[in-house]
């Protein structure tokens, strides 16, 4: 597409004086692009081969704290740096700011070795085991969150309690109520697409202010790069505009959440592996193998879907947030809907993860789940029909604690990924708990304060 970069279309640019600017960026473990801005010039002139960065960035929490507890670094190893290496297919413009583009990058040891618990790394374990089977995956995510009146400023500065949304009511599908909110969703869509995203559209989502940008399908890197890129430009350009937006699953309770549908299959030799023509919902053995490990492992993988305590707000009955770990077909109030069945488009949608999931590990646990699916000859239970929030088979974990024990227990996960990485996000999700633990909410006060 017309924004990527060739290095030899970035240096004519630069010399044109078009980009002055390079941002080189690396993903964190909350799905984040942390990084450097380089003079362009100085980045053509040898920063593009690598630079470095504190490795705390991959062992910290939203609030940018240093935890102890990671075997990766800590206090007493001294906070040493990892090597960012810019993966220069990923060259971009980035026209919502001024004379720049971006590249991301790669977190590697001094070595050279990718350092395991990088999130770009993890998922790329994955996808080279599944090269190694013959196999491509094709995913695409969905992203939803809401618009706010005010700046993130603002908000802050009332202690975020005065939330109102930008619209006054349910927006899904409502053309006359995004038409308001086209002075940020215009932008949104065009810089996106101008930067080489492969954007569908966007639409108003099932709550006032919630809105939803589509991107299109690609390879699972591509996809994974392309979300982590377009929520860092929700934010910036919603910034740009003077209006605030989060990616929070649930932030009132009693509005419906926000969350980050991921559908995927699996191809092989250009074609879709999981189509097959004689079955009745066009689905071949591979689909339903792969379909039962991401049924059979979702407990073990619950936290890359949910990884914070606000995350399992969002579950809840007639919501459309799903509450069971069970499939349906084309039916949205299962955790995982069969799409486009009897065609070969056919696929599996996750439904589970909420809006405030890294999707390079999200992508890469399900995929790890339906790899160990497919090996094992997992058989896929029967769909449910009808109302799948009535039962209380296979029930998504509750809360963060439940996903963390989980996680930790995961033998199928820990051959996937390693020791080292389940530990080390693990520890991710105790420090996540032991900080809401400590803090007395507004709820505790005002329930308890005089009857206590």
């Amino acid at each position: 597409m017309s924004g990527n970069l060739s290095f030899d279309e970035l240096k004519k640019a630069i010399t044109a004086g078009e980009i002055d600017t390079v941002l080189v960026c690396m993903v964190d473990m909350q799905g984040r692009l942390m990084g450097k801005r380089f003079l362009a010039a100085h980045f053509i002139d040898g920063a593009y081969k690598e630079t470095h960065c504190c490795n705390y960035l991959l062992a910290t929490d939203l609030e940018m704290a240093t935890p102890d507890g990671y075997a990766s670094t800590s206090w007493k190893s001294g906070y040493g740096d990892y090597v960012m290496k810019p993966d220069m297919d990923t060259m971009r413009r980035v026209t919502w700011l001024e004379g720049t583009a971006m590249v991301l990058c790669d977190v590697l040891d001094h070595h050279d070795h990718p350092i395991p618990h990088s999130p770009r790394a993890i998922l790329k374990k994955q996808l080279e085991k599944l090269e190694s089977m013959g196999f491509t995956a094709i995913m695409a995510t969905e992203l939803e969150f809401f618009i706010f009146e005010k700046s993130f400023k603002e908000i802050a500065a009332g202690g975020f309690r005065d939330l109102t949304p930008i619209s006054d009511y349910n927006e899904d599908y409502h053309i006359f109520q995004t038409t308001k909110e086209e002075h940020i969703m215009r932008p949104i869509r065009n810089h996106l697409y101008a930067a080489g995203i492969p954007v569908e559209g966007t639409k108003g989502e099932a709550e006032a202010g919630q809105e939803e940008l589509n991107i299109k399908y690609d390879t699972a890197l591509n996809t994974a790069d392309y979300h982590s890129i377009a929520k860092h430009a929700i934010k910036e350009i919603a910034w740009q505009q003077g209006h605030a937006v989060t990616f929070m699953p649930k932030y009132d309770h009693t509005k419906v959440g926000s969350s980050s549908h991921v559908h995927q299959s699996l191809w092989k030799d250009g074609k879709p592996a999981f189509y097959d023509k004689n079955d009745a919902l066009g689905m071949s053995e591979l689909m339903k193998n792969y379909m039962a490990g991401l049924l059979k492992y979702a407990p073990d993988y619950m936290y890359f879907m949910a990884p914070y305590v606000n995350s399992y707000k969002r579950f809840q009955k007639g919501s459309f947030a799903p509450t069971r770990t069970i499939w349906s077909v084309d039916n949205r109030t299962a955790g995982f809907r069969l799409c486009a069945a009897n065609s070969k488009s056919v696929r599996v949608e996750n439904r589970v993860g909420g809006s405030d999931l890294n999707p390079y590990l999200a992508m890469a646990a399900q995929l790890a789940a339906g790899i160990k699916g497919i090996e094992d000859s997992l058989e896929l239970a029967p769909p449910t029909v009808g109302d799948a929030y009535q039962g209380d088979t296979g029930l998504i974990p509750q809360n963060l604690r439940d996903a963390m024990a989980t996680l930790k227990g995961s033998e199928m996960l820990r051959a996937a990924f390693g020791d080292e990485v389940v530990d080390h996000y693990r520890r991710a999700a105790e420090w996540e708990l032991e900080e809401f633990d400590r803090v007395v909410t507004d709820w505790e006060i005002a329930r308890g304060f005089e009857r206590a």
